[in-house]
């Protein structure tokens, strides 16, 4: 037996209260440090909130074993401790409810990174521009009013 296997066949015989205590517990650290990573960006510490990207991935891919491992004892929760089950499945819409927002955070701090990096590059570009007149004795638009060698990266 591979150790996936033996990981799986381990969660799913653990005893009901157990497993959904486990669950929870996973849960519970996912959407501290989401709530952590949240109020971080807020405040505008983004290396700060960087640096939870990790600890954040593994109790992301903690609690994701732990939900497919109660997915697949679902009916014998259901019959053991349907109490456990029920408050993992308020606590999983308290994480649906974190994940929106710090989406929401998330797309804002990227779009006004994008807005700062666009906004310096208009401004550099704006010296590089040609200020010759053109033949009907106005100041012509000349070249993109960008700077080369600065690029957004849109795929944060």
């Amino acid at each position: 037996m591979s150790a996936a296997a033996d990981r799986i066949a381990s969660l799913d015989s653990l005893p009901a209260l157990d497993l959904c205590q486990q669950a929870e517990t996973a849960l519970q650290a996912l959407v501290t440090m989401m709530n952590e990573e949240t109020t971080l960006l807020r405040a505008g510490h983004f290396r700060q909130a960087g640096g939870l990207t990790a600890q954040k991935t593994q109790l992301a891919q903690d609690y994701t074993v732990f939900a497919r491992a109660v997915q697949r004892q679902t009916q014998r929760l259901l019959t053991e401790a349907p109490e456990a089950l029920d408050r993992l499945h308020k606590n999983h819409d308290a994480l649906a409810t974190q994940m929106a927002e710090n989406l929401r955070v998330i797309a804002t701090a990227k779009h006004l990174a994008e807005d700062l990096l666009t906004d310096v590059a208009e401004t550099v570009g704006q010296k590089d521009r040609t200020r010759t007149y053109n033949r009907n004795g106005q100041i012509g638009a000349g070249r993109a009013t960008s700077a080369r060698g600065i690029a957004v990266n849109r795929a944060l």
